[in-house]
């Protein structure tokens, strides 16, 4: 069996419940702000979060569900977009890491095992959560790659590999949906599938391991269930 050497975390739904607590507060926030009379239920952005990244789904919003232009549109959703990541920002705090999360990345690094972050989700964003939740643990997550790192893909989770310098088989991501989890399995990589409310049923198949919560397990346990 390979040691584990280095963990890498998916943020939204992974570290913390940010979606629905987070995400979507600020996206209705935003729009109501800025006069659009859109609301997103939460069964509706539960469908919306099969599209990466809130800048996209607001541009859908836009163009299905008022009179604008593209050129308009093209003009306010960097706007709407910047007001729902301040907006976002300032909610952080309410927003605790998920049962077991803490534990873990703790005892990771007590026991000397890299912490690193692949997500789609803005990299200020991530930054804010850290310190908000787990500011002990900030400098210990290196890299994050996040919405400037690019498309998260395999590509991607082997470059962050090859930075950790470790072998795939040393690493082991955790994820919470099936487009994350397929990413790290074509680069190669073990994963632990938590699975939460949106992402419960979708396609894990060869996961090293699929569970709903880290509440119970730690660091030797999920070296023995996910490493070969």
């Amino acid at each position: 069996m390979a040691t584990l050497k280095a963990i890498i975390f998916d943020v939204d739904g992974t570290l913390a419940e940010t979606e629905r607590n987070g995400h979507l507060v600020a996206c209705n926030e935003a729009f109501a702000r800025m006069g659009f009379d859109i609301r997103w239920s939460w069964e509706e952005f539960k469908e919306l979060l099969k599209i990466p990244g809130n800048a996209r789904r607001m541009r859908l919003a836009l163009s299905t569900r008022t009179s604008l232009s593209e050129a308009e549109i093209d003009r306010v959703v960097p706007e709407l977009f910047a007001l729902k990541k301040e907006l976002y920002l300032k909610r952080v705090d309410a927003l605790p890491l998920l049962p077991g999360v803490a534990r873990i990345i703790r005892e990771a690094i007590d026991r000397g095992i890299r912490l690193a972050i692949v997500s789609v989700t803005h990299e200020d964003q991530i930054f804010a959560l850290l310190k908000a939740q787990i500011p002990e643990a900030l400098d210990a997550f290196d890299p994050i790659f996040g919405q400037h790192a690019g498309e998260k893909n395999a590509a991607l989770y082997a470059r962050c590999a090859a930075i950790l310098e470790c072998h795939p088989s040393e690493v082991l991501v955790i994820e919470d949906s099936e487009r994350g989890f397929k990413a790290a399995k074509d680069a190669g990589l073990p994963c632990a599938v938590i699975y939460n409310e949106y992402t419960r049923g979708q396609n894990f198949s060869n996961a090293e391991l699929v569970a709903k919560s880290l509440e119970h397990l730690d660091i030797d346990l999920l070296e023995k269930l996910c490493l070969d």
